[in-house]
Order: C-alpha cells, then sequence, then structure tokens
C-alpha cells in the first residue's frame, strides 16, 4: 500500500497546475460571451459566486446555473471557434458568425437561421463545412 501514493504530492500539484491554467483560459476568453453567459462566468469566476448564490440571484434553481455554467465552460474551453477565428481567411464574415453562434453562443441551428436570415438548410451546410475543416486542422 505504501507504493501507491508515494507520487502523490507531484500528482496534487499537477493536477492543481492544469485547473490553474484552464481557469486562466476561462477568463481571458470571457469577453469572448456577451449577455447573461458573459455575466454569469464573471460572477462566478471573477466574483467567486456559487452556484447556489447566482441562482437566488436568477431566481431559477441551483441545478439550471450549475448545467449552464458548465455548458459556457466547456465551449469556451473546446477552442473550436478560437480556432476558426485564428484561421479566419479561410473563411466568410457570414461564416465565422455562423461559427461563434454556435461554438461560443450555443445556439441551434433554427436560431441562427433566424438570427442571420438563412434557411436551416444553409446554416446546417455551412457548419459541416466548418466541422469540416476543423477536422482537418486538428490533425494537421
Amino acid at each position: 500500500m505504501q507504493g501507491i501514493h508515494t507520487n502523490s504530492p507531484e500528482t496534487v500539484s499537477t493536477i492543481k497546475n492544469v485547473y490553474r491554467d484552464r481557469i486562466d483560459l476561462l477568463r481571458r476568453r470571457i469577453s469572448l460571451l456577451t449577455g447573461k453567459d458573459k455575466l454569469l462566468m464573471t460572477m462566478h469566476l471573477e466574483n467567486g459566486n456559487t452556484f447556489r448564490q447566482l441562482a437566488r440571484l436568477a431566481g431559477v434553481n441551483e441545478s439550471n446555473i450549475a448545467r449552464r455554467i458548465h455548458r459556457i465552460m466547456k465551449r469556451l474551453l473546446d477552442g473550436e471557434y478560437i480556432t476558426c477565428v485564428r484561421n479566419r481567411d479561410k473563411f466568410t464574415r457570414t461564416e465565422l458568425a455562423i461559427a461563434k453562434d454556435c461554438f461560443l453562443l450555443g445556439l441551434s441551428q433554427r436560431k441562427i437561421a433566424a438570427k442571420r436570415k438563412y434557411s436551416i438548410h444553409q446554416v446546417c451546410k455551412i457548419l459541416k463545412q466548418i466541422q469540416e475543416f476543423l477536422r482537418t486542422a486538428e490533425g494537421a
């Protein structure tokens, strides 16, 4: 049993560094968000508000806030939109806007179509092209 925990302090230190890096990345990417998502993330990460406090302020269930924050964090950490921005020369302005709506704001294809005044089919086609680019960019 003694051999299992020999590297424990190093492992804990490594885990803490990974979490610190993720928090720093999230803090840098909060500026990409808009509206309620930006407000929630700022209150949670910068001000240290708990899910319970945020739920009371918003008048919703604590689990709803937790779920929403975790989804936002996932979208910010995935970096799909960041990859698109880094390769902006390969996309039109409309394609970048649709990428932001989908990968950063988490909007459905229907909502993107309504917002951008495109058909759902056009939005789906553009997103497939973007996702194909992202797959090839990952492999490179």
